[in-house]
């Protein structure tokens, strides 16, 4: 079966113009996590919020793989979970629907959030130390980085308080024993540093694994490398969307488990 492309032509669906870009930068990122393997089959989510209803937000219909969604099929829901497409042939997560309410409640900077099961993002959530200051990658989160503790799976609405104090101003929070968070001004933002938090994630399991001492930068070089992602470069996404969005839609590139 062919793909549908990254960017579809506009649907015939009701919707503005601003909300179609969040539909299709949305459904692009599902394809780009499921292109890279970083799936937990039906059970992790993503959404965006829609900028000219800001109180609604789009996310995976629940019961489908990140393949199957597009921009079409997005669920759209308010803060207190109401589904502003009744129509719609699915529901969405209630896991989910905590997570990303809480956040797009708390936080109207955001304007997406993303949430994944990646296995080296799971293995470093329950390392004790969390994320190691050991590779460049890693060094974008000194000091930068929240944790959540495990409290089970998220279907207490209570735990959402918790969950954003914890996240604070943060752009990426490591959730203890479950997985990685990311959020972002939009879509490419939050998924860009998604996908280097991942790797910062797969580099120390790696490193970890060789059995060999680790050598660590000065604080001093911690702090100027973080700084430098922060003021040396555009922020995450604003030059590398356009370019995994034509990936998406030429079919080459890497593939597989990261």
């Amino acid at each position: 079966m062919i793909a549908a492309a990254a960017h579809p032509p506009r649907s015939t669906r009701n919707c503005s113009d601003v909300e179609w870009k969040a539909r299709t930068d949305l459904a692009a990122a599902y394809r780009l996590f499921d292109r890279l393997g970083m799936t937990d089959l039906i059970y992790t989510h993503m959404s965006a919020r829609i900028p000219d209803t800001p109180d609604h937000f789009l996310i995976n219909p629940y019961g489908l793989m990140f393949h199957e969604v597009t921009p079409d099929n997005l669920v759209k829901v308010d803060i207190d979970g109401t589904l502003i497409d009744p129509d719609s042939n699915h529901g969405i997560n209630p896991a989910g629907f905590t997570i990303h309410s809480a956040v797009h409640h708390a936080r109207p900077d955001v304007g997406a959030v993303i949430h994944l099961h990646t296995d080296a993002g799971m293995a470093v959530s329950a390392q004790a130390e969390g994320l190691l200051p050991i590779t460049q990658h890693s060094l974008r989160w000194h000091n930068r980085l929240a944790y959540h503790a495990y409290e089970g799976i998220a279907l207490d609405l209570a735990e959402r308080e918790r969950l954003v104090a914890d996240l604070g101003g943060h752009h990426s929070m490591i959730l203890r024993n479950h997985g990685l968070l990311t959020v972002g001004q939009d879509v490419p933002e939050a998924a860009v540093l998604m996908y280097y938090l991942e790797q910062a994630c797969r580099q120390q399991i790696m490193a970890l694994s060789g059995g060999r001492p680790l050598v660590y930068p000065s604080p001093e070089v911690c702090e100027h490398t973080a700084r430098q992602y922060e003021h040396a470069y555009p922020r995450a996404g604003v030059l590398e969307w356009d370019a995994l969005v034509r990936w998406l839609d030429n079919g080459t590139g890497p593939t597989g488990p990261r």
